[in-house]
Parts: structure tokens; C-alpha cells; sequence
């Protein structure tokens, strides 16, 4: 900054014991750098530097002053960071824990969507099942979590809260994709596909079922839906998973149908943050923007 320019120089002196070696690092002549100096140690009513045969050094007024320079740029440096937290631009970085469904194409959008705007922050995106999720919340792993139907809820403070109906997911040709109304004993009957116990639509297909008499008998259970999205095109098979990670489902040959809500009620994808904690900027500038998103995105 061009106020700070004359105290760059006496501090660049001091630095180098000498006029001429700073001037070349500074980018002046000797005698220019010796003018401002001169013309500072005039305003300032002392002399700030000895001259001494073989360079300069600064004296007890010149220590003094230094001092001052080295205070007044951590100052500006704090002022700076605040004005950058006023209007989020502050470099930064966001963890995240997040249900596997939102890495395909959701999470990576918002993200890629928000550095354009602020390049200066990074990101770490963690997959964590739900337990795992809150977890790295508690010990100040993540900074936020987005989770499918959390597991424990006494320290976790939602920020934003989408219902997800839980979709059949099947090749385009299967037989149940035309179904006037898809029903959850529909696809137990043919060969299915689930996720294992440590995922939210699980637990959901589990509740479902405690009130029949039906079982789930999958032919394959599986920690990665990518996995249960690709095996449903070998086997004729049907999948299930929430709509937030099926964006791009029918360009890849997919069929995608809620099923009746009335078989398996819709679970919540919630946004939160460790409970009472108070974020970084940037976490806290991301959270605005993703609980916006979330938001528009939801039934009216």
C-alpha cells in the first residue's frame, strides 16, 4: 500500500545495514532511497539511522520507530482479515462430512459454483455414513455436515432440512419402470439391491418393512451406491436411493421412480454444524449459500 511504501524502506534498511544494498532490493537508487529518508527523519524532527563508515544502523529513535512499523502491519494485517470476513472473500478453508449421495454431482456443483467466486477458499469433502458424520462434527474434524437422516441429534444444530423420498432405481426397460404406481412389495418381488445398515435410506426400507410381514432378501448389499447403480443394469435389478445423488441417473441408462409414500415415508437430507460452535467465515459463508440451495430445492 503507497502509505506504507516510506516505512517499507526504513524497515528495508535496517534490514540490509546499508542505503545502497536496500535500494537495489527495493528497486530505487541510493540517492532516492537517501531523499525519503532524509525527508522522513526531517518531518519526524530526528534522526532515525547512524551513519557509520561501512552503512547505517538504526539508533534508539530508529528502534523505536521500527517497532512501530511491525506493530502497525500486524494491525493492518487484522483490519484486512476483518474487511475480508465482511465480505467473504477471506482465503479459508470448509470440511465437510457428507452422505455418500451427494458426491456424484450435487456437493461438487455448490462447491465448484462457490470457488468461483471466492477462489481463495479450499475444501475437504469426507464421506462418512450418518454415525461417522456427527462424529467428525464433535471432534472438529468438519466444520459442517450433510447428512441423510441422522443417527443422534443432541449435538448436532440443523441449519437446513429437505425432505428425500426414497427412489426405486432401475434399468429403463425394467418392467416396473411404466408402472402406474410403484409400490415397495413391487420391488421385493423382483431380484433388489441395497444399501447396508449404516445408511439412511436403509434405515428407512427397515422401518417400512417392521410393519409387514415382508422381508428385504437383496441379491446384493453395498457400501457404494455407485456400485448398486451400475449392478441394477446387469441383473435386471432394482436399487434404492434418494433423489439428490441421482442427477444425471437417466442420461446413464437409469430409471428413476419415487416410491409410494405410503409404503416408506420420505427421510430428511439435513445441513448442520457442531452444536453452540461458532464457524469460520468461510465455513459460515458456504453454509449461507448451501442452506440456499437446499432451500430452493424443497416442495413449496
Amino acid at each position: 500500500m503507497r502509505h506504507m511504501l516510506t516505512l517499507d524502506l526504513i524497515e528495508a534498511v535496517a534490514k540490509a545495514g546499508s542505503i545502497r544494498k536496500a535500494a537495489e532490493v527495493m528497486n530505487l537508487t541510493s540517492s532516492a532511497l537517501n531523499r525519503r529518508l532524509q525527508a522522513f527523519e526531517e518531518e519526524f524532527g530526528t534522526p532515525i539511522f547512524e551513519r557509520l563508515p561501512q552503512g547505517v544502523r538504526p539508533n534508539a529513535a530508529g528502534e523505536l520507530i521500527l517497532k512501530h512499523i511491525r506493530a502497525q502491519r500486524a494491525d493492518l494485517h487484522m483490519v484486512r482479515t476483518q474487511v475480508d470476513d465482511l465480505v467473504g472473500v477471506r482465503r479459508g478453508h470448509v470440511a465437510i462430512a457428507c452422505s455418500q449421495a451427494l458426491t456424484p454431482f450435487y456437493l461438487p456443483d455448490r462447491i465448484a459454483a462457490y470457488r468461483t467466486r471466492h477462489p481463495g477458499v479450499t475444501f475437504s469433502v469426507s464421506v462418512r455414513d450418518r454415525a461417522a458424520a456427527e462424529a467428525e462434527l464433535s471432534n472438529y474434524t468438519a466444520d459442517l455436515a450433510l447428512v441423510f437422516e441422522p443417527v443422534n441429534m443432541a449435538d448436532f444444530e440443523i441449519l437446513s432440512a429437505i425432505p428425500q423420498p426414497v427412489c426405486a432405481v432401475m434399468a429403463q426397460d425394467h418392467p416396473l419402470a411404466s408402472a402406474p404406481r410403484l409400490r415397495l412389495r413391487d420391488c421385493l418381488d423382483v431380484p433388489h439391491v441395497v444399501p447396508s445398515p449404516r445408511f439412511g435410506v436403509r434405515h428407512l426400507l427397515d422401518v417400512a418393512l417392521r410393519r409387514t410381514s415382508r422381508r428385504l432378501r437383496p441379491v446384493v448389499e453395498a457400501d457404494s451406491f455407485e456400485f448398486m447403480r451400475r449392478y441394477v443394469t446387469h441383473e435386471r435389478a432394482v436399487g434404492f436411493e434418494i433423489p439428490i445423488g441421482l442427477t444425471g441417473a437417466v442420461a446413464q441408462g437409469l430409471a428413476v421412480r419415487p416410491l409410494d409414500p405410503a409404503d416408506v415415508a420420505p427421510g430428511h437430507l439435513l445441513l448442520g454444524q457442531l452444536l453452540g460452535r461458532t464457524l469460520p467465515v468461510a465455513a459460515s459463508r458456504f453454509a449461507e449459500e448451501l442452506t440456499q440451495a437446499l432451500r430452493a430445492m424443497a416442495p413449496s
